[in-house]
């Protein structure tokens, strides 16, 4: 009889509600006890719906990705894209689950966005993307509460909140030209008045969710000026009665590294029909409220896919054996993972607490200096956590060894997909710049100085006494250089920026960990029971503050000077 040939077991994962302690811990500790056990049993059971379903679905979209046919089979322009049926069971599920209508019929109050962003929180890993249209539907859908007419409320906005599968909408989002990208100021399309609305001009470039039936875009309108000011928003559908595209031709569907079941195409107006949102002009910052929400959904879905690959290596470690042992008694493993958990752990903490502070400002809640720090904190969530979780995502395919690097594990896959993440809604510099603008323009700064202060005010416990105690030197730290900032020309600020943003990061994340394992070590256990929980949650506070929380390098200008020569080719 021949030797029994050996077979690794590879990583199964369970329920993403019932496994995620973190998740149901913060859920207890910002719920109402009366909420949080109304939300619990229905987050339980979208979870094992996400298990039971969503996995397959998400799985079947990507193996069948959408495909453009550009006419019919007797030569006549037809410019369709043919997405698989699980994409469109995904959008169904979406709808059923209500994963936009919740934040918008705020039956949660100012906890709804919290609600909505648990659930696409658990979707998202598994639903290959659908999730992108969401934050678009998600962002369309704020734009026109707030600055469509009545018109386009009864029009647009009730399909994007139906929960109902044959009425529900997804929007796209048509922002990115040639010659702008992240510029928006250059946007060359142009709007025509005609009849009693208008008609666009334009190439649009990148436009991702190209199958919803409605989109968001900029244009310029004849006479107006030139850049940012001379841009109004406009509301596009995209097929008549008979299902087809109105004035609307696809040039090609981009071939993108990840994101492979999310139609993205590249498309040409050809006199377009559209509908002004609001009035002339501003449409730029008609659309903040939509790049506001889309880089929160950023944020959450970074810290899903964060969450994603570090259950995944963790649940490997426990069954691969490396030298007699698991790698999970390994040393240096556990340093690794280690590292990986107190990283999510934070980034987590960031990001919900911006759903906090969103749901509060939507709910005309926000207490004093709120709504500031919501303006600052949503660029520096979203560039912190793409970056992290792209390293993150190549640890745990590192943990994996050879097998994390083939394709049919799944683990290629998620490191391709994250890889968008920063540069999706803005890059790491453009936002960092924003960060700038958040402090020069809107005096958000002082807020969330402020909020630290009162955060490391409620942390009890000697233990967390040296923690606290680094948070504020590094604030202080990080005060200091905002005041050279203000004093210096803006090559210095503009130089400093993405370390700045990091620094509000990494600070901030301290100060939400230490009160939490604050709050853990007295009310955090259901029904007052005891166990590791409360230890742990000290251990990642103190693990965090141990590390640089704003190591800022001095970009004077003998620094610049040679940044430039490292660059410069020699002859």
């Amino acid at each position: 009889m021949g030797m029994q040939e050996f077979f690794q077991q590879g990583p199964v994962l369970g329920n993403p509600f019932a496994a995620d302690p973190l998740l149901q811990a913060f859920l207890r500790w910002r719920l109402p006890a009366d909420l949080q056990e109304t939300l619990a049993p229905g987050l339980l059971a979208f979870g094992q719906r996400v298990i039971d379903e969503v996995q397959g679905l998400g799985r079947q979209a990507e193996a069948h990705p959408p495909r453009h046919i550009p006419f019919d089979p007797w030569g006549a322009r037809i410019d369709q894209i043919e997405v698989s049926g699980a994409w469109k069971r995904l959008q169904d599920i979406s709808a059923q689950e209500g994963l936009v209508a919740i934040a918008y019929k705020r039956a949660d109050g100012s906890f709804s966005r919290l609600h909505q962003f648990s659930r696409l929180y658990m979707f998202h890993p598994d639903a290959a993307w659908f999730t992108c249209p969401l934050a678009m539907t998600d962002g369309a859908a704020r734009a026109l509460e707030l600055h469509g007419d009545e018109y386009l409320k009864d029009r647009a906005l009730s399909h994007l909140l139906s929960r109902d599968p044959d009425r529900f909408w997804t929007a796209g989002q048509w922002m990115t030209e040639r010659a702008g990208g992240s510029d928006v100021s250059r946007t060359e399309t142009a709007a025509r008045k005609h009849g009693t609305g208008y008609a666009l001009h334009g190439t649009k470039w990148f436009t991702s969710a190209t199958t919803s039936p409605m989109a968001l875009t900029l244009a310029r309108m004849e006479g107006a000026g030139a850049g940012s000011a001379g841009l109004s928003l406009f509301y596009v559908e995209l097929f008549d009665d008979a299902g087809r595209l109105r004035n609307i031709r696809i040039n090609r569907l981009k071939e993108k590294l990840g994101t492979h079941a999310l139609p993205t195409a590249e498309l040409v107006l050809e006199g377009t029909p559209a509908h002004l949102v609001g009035e002339r002009g501003h449409g730029v910052r008609k659309m903040s409220s939509l790049f506001n929400l889309t880089r929160i959904h950023n944020s959450v879905y970074a810290v899903s896919f964060m969450r994603r690959a570090l259950a995944l290596a963790k649940e490997y470690a426990s069954k691969r054996q490396a030298s007699g042992r698991n790698l999970m008694d390994l040393p240096a493993h556990v340093e690794t993972l280690s590292e990986m958990q107190v990283e999510w752990e934070g980034c987590f903490h960031l990001t919900f607490h911006l759903t906090l502070l969103l749901g509060r400002e939507e709910a005309g809640e926000s207490a004093e200096g709120e709504s500031a720090l919501l303006r600052l904190l949503t660029p520096v969530a979203k560039l912190y956590t793409a970056k992290r979780a792209v390293w993150l995502v190549a640890e745990a395919m590192e943990s994996f060894g050879g097998a994390g690097y083939v394709e049919d594990t799944g683990i290629p896959a998620l490191m391709r997909d994250t890889l968008v993440l920063p540069i999706w809604e803005g890059t790491t510099n453009v936002l960092a710049m924003d960060v700038l603008r958040a402090m020069e323009k809107d005096g958000t700064f002082e807020p969330f100085a402020e909020d630290i202060s009162q955060r490391l005010r409620k942390v009890k416990g000697e233990a967390l006494a040296e923690s606290v105690r680094r948070v504020r030197k590094a604030l202080e730290g990080l005060q200091d250089v905002r005041k050279r900032m203000d004093g210096t020309d803006s090559d210095y600020s503009e130089a400093m920026a993405r370390g700045f943003a990091f620094g509000v990061a990494r600070i901030y994340i301290g100060a939400l960990l230490l009160e939490f394992a604050s709050w853990m070590a007295t009310d955090g256990l259901p029904g007052g029971g005891h166990s590791a929980a409360p230890l742990r949650s000290s251990a990642v506070a103190m693990r965090w503050c141990r590390e640089p929380l704003a190591p800022l390098p001095e970009t004077d200008l003998a620094h610049r000077r040679v940044s430039g020569d490292i660059l410069r080719e020699k002859a």
